[in-house]
Formats: C-alpha cells, structure tokens, sequence
C-alpha cells in the first residue's frame, strides 16, 4: 500500500483533498441554515437544505472518480460523509419542525423530534446502514425533503406529526431503499440506469422550480415530483423482495 502511495502525483493529492473540503462545505452550510431557521427565513433555509443535498448526491462520484480511499486511506470519508449527513438530515428538519409554528401539534413537537432524532441514530450507527448492494436499509431519514413537502403544501399540524411518526417507524422496517448515486445493483440495463439518472436529475430540478415558484404550485411540476417518488418506492420494494441476481452470485 506505502508503495503504491509513491506512484500518485500532486494532483491526485490535491483532486482528494478537494473533494473532503467540497464534502466539508455541506457541514458550514448546515451551520448556515440553522441560522436562517432562527431567524425564521424558513425558504431560505429551505434552500440551503437543497444545496447541502446537491453536494451529498455529487461528492461521493466525485470520491471515486479521483480514487479518494487509495490516495487518502488514513482519511475516512464514510465517517465525515454520516457526521454532516446527521447535521442535515437530522438535526437542521428538526430545528426546523421545533422553530416553525403551526407544522406540528405544539404538545406533541417535542416528543416527535425526540423520536426522530433517536430513531435516526440507530439508523445512521446500524453496521448494514447501507447494503452490499448499495441500498439504504430501513427509511433513510429523508427529513429535509419531508420538511419540504410540509412547508410547500402547508399540510396540517396533524397530518405532519402522523407522517413523520410513520417514518420513525419505517427506519426499523428492513425494506432497501433506493441510493440514487449508487444505482450498481438496480439493474443490468445500461439505459434504464441512464433513464433513473435522468428522472433524478429531472426531479431535483423539478424540486428547485417548485421552491421559486412557491407559495404558488405548478400542478405539472407536481406530479412529476410525485411520479419520482412512486417510482423510487415502487423500485425500492421491488428491489427488497427482487434483489438483482447477479448480487446473489457474488
């Protein structure tokens, strides 16, 4: 391994260290949220959530492509990648359901967030977390985007602590969800793993024009983001019961 090590240049160095600081970004970003969250800027922080997943959904393809774990092997990636996640994930949607009035029962917030919040350590501290075959097992604490949805459609304080409840307990449930970066064992075909890239792609844009154009709601727009969601929970349970067999040979 010290051998190999000699083989990369500075740039390989420079390529690795780059993509942990670009990692590193999300954590300030996070900062920066629950910032805008305090001082009730509720879109605002809203969006800043979105770039913080931008930069989950990019920074571990950009990881492999410069080789991160062969050049930095004393760095584990893995470890900062789940810190921010929890900081983003986790800990900004829950400052954000305490914080913002009238999206949850005023009585019952607290208990939520305490649920979500120890639920959400098991899931992110579970050894198979994510599968062999690039799958989350269990819900994977999709906060921010369930935040998201609350706030761009003001559902009630009811119906959010009922959804976010359910959730809790879908973290404990062993169905594999889709890990829209890491689609190896989604299927063999090279087009419909284009076609997936493509539908993500399509809904995070989707989800960016929804945010400026809230508070109104393209009816189009919407049913794309929803179409997104059905296809990824259909696929997702299709894959837990229908693993792709070529994984099993391995």
């Amino acid at each position: 391994m010290n051998n190999k090590k000699l083989d990369y240049k500075i740039t390989n160095y420079i390529l690795a260290w780059a993509v942990h600081a670009f990692s590193a970004i999300g954590a300030f970003i996070g900062l920066l949220t629950l910032v805008k969250i305090h001082q009730q800027e509720y879109l605002q922080a809203l969006w800043l959530m979105g770039i913080t997943i931008f930069i989950d959904s990019i920074d571990g393809t950009l990881a492999r492509l410069v080789h991160i774990k062969s050049v930095l092997p004393k760095i584990d990636g893995a470890l900062l990648d789940n810190i921010i996640d929890y900081l983003n994930y986790v800990i900004t949607p829950c400052f954000f359901l305490l914080i913002k009035p009238n999206i949850l029962p005023q009585e019952y917030a607290i208990f939520i967030v305490i649920a979500i919040t120890i639920s959400s350590s098991y899931q992110f501290c579970q050894a198979e977390a994510k599968t062999e075959d690039h799958f989350f097992k269990g819900f994977p604490c999709y906060w921010n985007l369930i935040v998201f949805y609350m706030y761009i459609f003001n559902t009630s304080m009811t119906f959010n602590a009922i959804i976010l409840t359910i959730c809790c307990i879908f973290i404990f449930i062993p169905i594999k969800y889709l890990y829209p970066s890491r689609i190896d064992y989604l299927t063999n075909s090279k087009n419909l793993k284009l076609l997936m890239n493509v539908s993500t792609l399509t809904y995070g844009i989707v989800t960016i024009y929804l945010s400026i154009d809230y508070p109104n709601n393209n009816i189009f727009c919407l049913c794309i983001s929803f179409c997104y969601i059905i296809m990824y929970l259909f696929l997702s349970l299709y894959r837990t019961f229908s693993p792709l067999k070529i994984f099993k040979a391995n």
